[in-house]
């Protein structure tokens, strides 16, 4: 029996978010029903909402966020009404093909949701008497949602809701990108160019793998400061200094061990690649447009043995690095409060957008 919920909902790229009733199915095999209590906004929204990703409205966004299981399907064990969790975007099955080969993001099970529907075609989300497409998986922009329960991970008491949700998506990706895809080895030095909540996750990520240099680069003054202040050894205005020039003045001219995108644009990867040293490694973690190329010069990569390579959602697996995550919080090595620097209702959301599209605080967290 559906249950009827609020929602926001992207109706065309460029227009605003509609917050309006929606209906949502029950959970079936497999699923649960979450009670969604914070979620952030996060730029993966903003890229589907400006058409840099292609989608197809009308579609509910979100997913960034956490909550409180109130129902469960048919043969879920691992969780139970009144569980709190934290939802991840890239639930793995752990038996396909990748998921065996430690490449869980790329879980093949789950690949389909992707494109905004269950494998069926169905969404469980109907609005005014049409289907309503999951955006980013979760659809969490809304009082509640129906996810895989592998998208679902228990957390303990003592996690506040509003962090554990971070946690779904910039942080965990900005930890996991250097924990994970980088294994960025103590002595390091590092480059982090955007300082969004990815970014300035990846500047304490590198931090606590020991780097000794780390270059945090964004055109914001604020979110530089942040980023000082979170470990970054070194702070630059892109817009008025060469990164890459500043970045071999500061290692004798060799250039960064590895060098982090939290931008999402190709040619703030190609100003990185020039910043990394022969044999770094440039780690693409910003989600760039459908339409954005990076143009690499074949013979000279080659020839020095540069890498890169891709990083989605900090190549992580849920279960592992969400308990990680948190008790990095709980010593004292991971700052995730200062993070959240301002809160809103839904029915605020198209304020939160416009503050993500302004640059304004880190990340906004609403409150369904």
């Amino acid at each position: 029996m559906p249950t009827t919920i609020r929602a926001a909902i992207m109706t065309a790229v460029g227009a605003e978010l509609i917050v309006d009733e929606v209906e949502l199915d029950d959970p079936r095999e497999g699923e649960v029903c979450v009670e969604v209590q914070a979620c952030g906004v996060c730029h993966s929204d903003l890229h589907h909402l400006d058409g840099s990703l292609h989608s197809k409205p009308p579609l509910v966004l979100g997913h960034e966020a956490a909550g409180v299981v109130t129902e469960v399907g048919a043969g879920v064990t691992s969780l139970a009404p009144g569980d709190r969790v934290v939802l991840t975007m890239a639930p793995s099955c752990g038996r396909c093909y990748w998921c065996e080969r430690g490449q869980h993001t790329l879980c093949e099970t789950y690949a389909g949701l992707i494109g905004g529907t269950y494998p069926d075609g169905s969404t469980r989300l109907a609005w005014r008497g049409e289907q309503l497409r999951r955006g980013l998986v979760l659809s969490a922009f809304a009082e509640r949602t129906v996810v895989p329960a592998d998208a679902a991970v228990r957390i303990d008491d003592d996690v506040p809701t509003e962090i554990a949700a971070l946690t779904g998506c910039a942080v965990q990706t900005g930890l996991g990108a250097v924990l994970n895809t980088a294994q960025v080895p103590a002595g390091s030095s590092v480059v982090v160019s955007g300082l969004g909540a990815v970014g300035l996750s990846i500047v304490q990520g590198a931090r606590i793998a020991g780097a000794a240099t780390i270059v945090a680069a964004d055109p914001n003054a604020v979110r530089r400061g942040e980023a000082s202040r979170l470990g970054a050894t070194h702070v630059v205005d892109p817009t008025t200094q060469r990164l890459d020039h500043l970045v071999r003045d500061l290692t004798a001219g060799r250039g960064a061990d590895v060098t982090f995108d939290a931008v999402g644009r190709g040619d703030v990867v190609e100003t990185l690649m020039k910043a990394t040293r022969s044999g770094g490694t440039t780690v693409m973690v910003g989600i760039p447009s459908t339409e954005d190329v990076v143009t690499v010069r074949g013979l000279r990569h080659a020839f020095y043995e540069n890498r890169l390579i891709g990083c989605y959602l900090g190549s992580a697996k849920a279960t592992r690095d969400f308990p990680r995550i948190f008790d990095l919080w709980r010593s004292g090595l991971l700052d995730l409060e200062s993070m959240v620097t301002a809160r809103r209702p839904l029915e605020e959301i198209n304020d939160a957008v416009a503050d993500l599209r302004r640059g304004t605080g880190v990340r906004t967290v609403l409150a369904p």
